[in-house]
């Protein structure tokens, strides 16, 4: 049975979860903030439903709770930054404020992390700028999960890319996409939700199309199974082009912070679990150094406005533009609640009897 939890009771438990695994109280906050922002936008395999990866994660001590960043530079309107296995979100959030304090004083900042963890929605850091009257771009590695054209091992991440910029209409354009046809969490998904995989996603070594989620969910731990990126198998209907979009985020969250990458994401060494080590990048972009703001928004929200006006195919009611979507399903979730599976409700029921945390009253 699928119950529906307001958003600021499973805001408040995800708080007293990271603060009850010693995760700083302001820290605390900015994970669960980053983590319900997913909720919100109905992305579920990267809100609540990874509260227990986070759990287990600085349980076996290869995410620590306490982020202690190192500045390894700080030039003008760039930086590098090492991370040391803290919280991800923390590290994303600082990085891309200093990213914004440095567009203010030379027009675009830019900084590179190493040594960092899985950060959430890459979308939340780039609407960071755009509450600025900011273009914000950010991506990131991730471990191997995702095969090269003409390949069957995982060699990549999912590798998403994210571009915000603001407009003048009542969200901003936010593109947050991975490389891949899906994610391993948008599989994870599939898993609760006892669903086999669309054909397409995955293949096996065999280069053979792969659907059952619990054994796509193993092969890929155990690098029998491959993501495919965006545009499938092939050039055909551009493989190609996804792959070619992963490598670049690939070398923008490896080779600028001389961190690691590809294999080295694992998150494995010598038969034990260790850090994942992965790298991020973020930019800033001040539009008032290029153009006046107003001016910006307008003709970005034109362009998204003649998108949505123009011609639908049979069959199709309406033309969306990126960031839209995230727009209404906000406005949905704030008044109905966030879904939770019987998968997820015994994750979660078990992270609270573990912690001993005071019961929540989520209804289930």
């Amino acid at each position: 049975m699928i119950y529906y939890v307001t958003v600021e009771k499973l805001h408040k438990l995800m708080i007293d979860v990271f603060t009850a695994l010693k995760v700083p109280p302001e820290d605390a906050r900015t994970c669960a903030d980053v983590l319900i922002q997913s909720d919100l936008h109905g992305i579920e395999s990267h809100g609540i439903a990874r509260l227990k990866m986070y759990y287990d994660r600085i349980k076996a001590g290869i995410q620590f709770p306490e982020t202690n960043i190192e500045v390894i530079s700080d030039r003008k309107a760039t930086a590098v930054w090492d991370g040391h296995h803290g919280m991800g979100h923390v590290i994303a959030s600082k990085a891309m404020r200093k990213a914004i304090d440095k567009a203010r004083e030379y027009g675009i900042g830019s900084v590179a992390v190493r040594n960092s963890t899985h950060y959430g929605i890459a979308g939340y850091y780039s609407l960071m700028a755009t509450k600025q009257d900011m273009i914000g771009i950010n991506y990131t590695n991730a471990r191997p999960s995702t095969a090269p054209t003409h390949g069957v091992n995982p060699m990549l991440g999912t590798n998403p890319l994210c571009f915000g910029c603001p407009t003048n209409l009542p969200y901003p354009f936010l593109y947050d996409a991975a490389t891949s046809i899906a994610q391993r969490g948008k599989v994870e998904v599939y898993n609760r939700a006892g669903k086999d995989v669309p054909e397409g996603w995955a293949i096996n070594k065999e280069g053979e199309v792969c659907t059952n989620t619990p054994q796509l969910l193993k092969d890929l731990v155990e690098k029998n199974a491959a993501l495919l990126p965006l545009g499938g198998v092939g050039e055909l209907l551009g493989g190609h082009k996804g792959y070619g979009l992963s490598v670049i985020v690939e070398i923008l969250s490896a080779a600028l912070q001389n961190g690691s990458y590809l294999h080295g994401l694992h998150g494995w060494q010598d038969g034990k679990q260790v850090p994942f080590r992965l790298g991020h990048f973020f930019l800033a972009m001040d539009i008032s150094f290029y153009t006046d703001p107003a001016s910006f928004k307008q003709i970005s929200g034109d362009i998204l406005k003649q998108l949505q006006n123009s011609q639908t195919m049979p069959g199709q009611e309406r033309i969306y533009v990126a960031g839209e979507k995230e727009y209404i399903k906000t406005q949905e979730v704030r008044q109905k609640g966030v879904a939770i599976n019987e998968k997820l409700q015994e994750n979660i029921q078990s992270i609270i009897k573990e912690l001993q945390l005071p019961n929540p009253e989520l209804g289930f």
